[in-house]
């Protein structure tokens, strides 16, 4: 599948210092230490009401870590998939009287076009569940001949008919690899995230669906000795990560509703083909909150990137005020937030458009510094008002100054003034 087009990413001298993340799956900060090219992988999105804010945030915080990678002098290779095939999709096509496919390629395009405003650097494989369907299939199978797996039929009633393939998380240890929660809660977020912990049958309600058998009316592809069917949710990212990054990949990053069970999951079903770890870091962004509640498309309390950009917004203003947001906090969108935006992108263009400003070395090094520790945007954000700020109001006499500046912000923030 095609990817967006790749924005300019403009040189700045020196190198960034090596980036550091906060490990879900430990608690602690961990430096991101990659081999010949950093390996990083993001879940994509199920393409349906994209682009809203929540899922432009973390874009952007995974944006601004590759972009903090190739500052610090690495290759990248950033894999994201596209689940282009699942039940919230069909369910929200037989909603709407439309195609699912139909569906689901209007709103990649609309995604594609929003990433591109945003200045988001397209990962290296762009990857649909639709034409992953061997791999994916392939994987399961191999879980399977790990015994790893089991199987359970369709109709209860009928043990020789068609039967569905699920993970045995027991077989493994349970569950605890990236997610510290207690049993209850976890049960409550595989029923509320697309689990179905009360399936009769099953040998751990938690355990995840690998592989669904077709049903009537449902879309199928041929599984080999699984059957015909469609994969679960969360095999598809095993399979797409393992086969363009290898295991374990550096950097697994989503939003923090992801991390159970999708991202758990993820990992168990790796560790069940090789008993080696799927990622050495797991990084997660927190989530994006409207009149109060969490911002997705089951409440619709969605505010669009379309809808904005529509509205004359200029994208580097939302990304603006998502960046003034660390990417681990929860937070909520203000019409103030945009206004603030808006204000701080103007000040910025003004004092990089001086023929002179004060030296900006320092400002370079707090920046990278800034994005290199977690991800701290706000801090970076504050050195360039800092620097801002002083050229607007005092001046300098370094004509090099304010096109340093304006290259930095656009290299490592992704802010195109």
């Amino acid at each position: 599948m095609q990817a967006w087009p790749t924005p300019p990413v403009p040189d700045v001298p020196g190198l960034g210092p090596q980036p550091r993340l906060h490990d879900t799956a430990s608690g602690v900060l961990r430096p991101v230490e990659p081999g010949d090219e950093a390996r990083l992988y993001v879940c994509g999105v199920t393409p349906y009401d994209t682009t809203h804010l929540g899922h432009a945030a973390t874009y952007i915080a995974f944006d601004v870590l590759h972009r903090s990678l190739l500052d610090a002098g690495h290759d990248v290779a950033y894999v994201q998939n596209v689940t282009d095939v699942d039940e919230p999709l069909l369910e929200r096509a037989a909603r709407d009287g439309v195609d699912w496919t139909a569906l689901a390629t209007d709103q990649i395009a609309l995604f594609h076009a929003d990433m591109e405003a945003l200045a988001v650097i397209p990962p290296r494989h762009y990857v649909g569940v639709v034409e992953s369907m061997e791999e994916i299939a392939a994987v399961v199978r191999e879980i399977d001949a790990s015994g790893h797996a089991y199987l359970l039929p369709v109709d209860p009633n009928d043990p020789q008919g068609p039967a569905d393939v699920y993970l045995d998380t027991l077989s493994l240890g349970g569950v605890g690899e990236v997610t510290q929660a207690g049993r209850g809660e976890l049960l409550a977020l595989s029923a509320e995230r697309g689990g179905d912990p009360g399936r009769a049958g099953k040998r751990d309600p938690l355990d995840p669906l690998l592989w669904r058998a077709e049903r009537p009316g449902e879309p199928a592809w041929d599984g080999g000795s699984l059957g015909r069917g469609r994969p679960g949710w969360h095999v598809e990212c095993t399979a797409i990560a393992r086969r363009y990054l290898g295991a374990p990949i550096d950097v697994q990053g989503g939003g923090s509703d992801l991390v159970f069970p999708h991202h758990e999951m993820s990992a168990l079903q790796s560790r069940a083909i090789d008993g080696g770890p799927f990622a050495r870091c797991y990084a997660h962004q927190g989530m994006v909150a409207l009149h109060g509640e969490k911002m997705s498309k089951s409440k619709g309390n969605l505010v669009r990137v379309s809808t904005l950009r529509e509205a004359g917004v200029d994208p580097m203003a939302v990304r603006l005020a998502v960046l003034a947001h660390h990417y681990r906090d929860d937070w909520e969108w203000f019409d103030s937030d945009l206004d603030a935006a808006r204000a701080r992108l103007d000040r910025w263009r003004s004092a990089v458009a001086l023929p002179a400003g004060p030296g900006a070395d320092g400002c370079v090094r707090a920046v990278r510094a800034a994005v290199a520790e977690d991800l701290g945007t706000p801090r970076a954000l504050a050195a360039v008002d800092r620097w801002v700020d002083a050229a607007l109001s005092v001046g300098g006499d370094d004509p090099q100054a304010p096109s340093l500046l304006g290259r930095l912000v656009d290299r490592v923030l992704g802010v195109r003034l």
